[in-house]
């Protein structure tokens, strides 16, 4: 099916930049959106970005601005993150929905999370 692999995870200070790759491959026939999503201790997985196969991008109202979604023709996407605040500090999540085959319904698979932590 899909695997996902997420990496640039890790400890910055306030102000600082991070990006964020997520790999997907597997015998799959497409991947139409492409998702980060987030979450910090104690609350809810909160949606963070999203591009689409066109290339359209959304963003939470908390980052607009500050992150930036951008996905490669080799099905890699990326979470460009700059001027990070101390509340951005979280498990990042890359998601995926993606098609078996043509005919086949739309399915979400996730990563495995890489931590984040904007401190000084």
């Amino acid at each position: 099916q899909v695997q996902l692999v997420e990496s640039g995870g890790g400890l910055v200070q306030p102000g600082g930049s991070l990006r964020l790759s997520c790999a997907a491959s597997g015998s799959i026939f497409s991947i139409n959106d492409m998702l980060w999503y987030r979450q910090a201790p104690g609350k809810e997985r909160e949606l963070v970005a999203t591009i689409t196969r066109s290339g359209g991008t959304n963003y939470a109202d908390a980052v607009k601005g500050r992150f930036t979604i951008s996905r490669d023709t080799k099905n890699t996407v990326y979470l460009q993150m700059n001027s990070l605040k101390p509340e951005d500090t979280a498990v990042y999540y890359c998601s995926v929905k993606y098609k078996l085959r043509l005919s086949s319904p739309l399915r979400d698979y996730w990563g495995q999370g890489t931590q984040v932590t904007v401190s000084s």
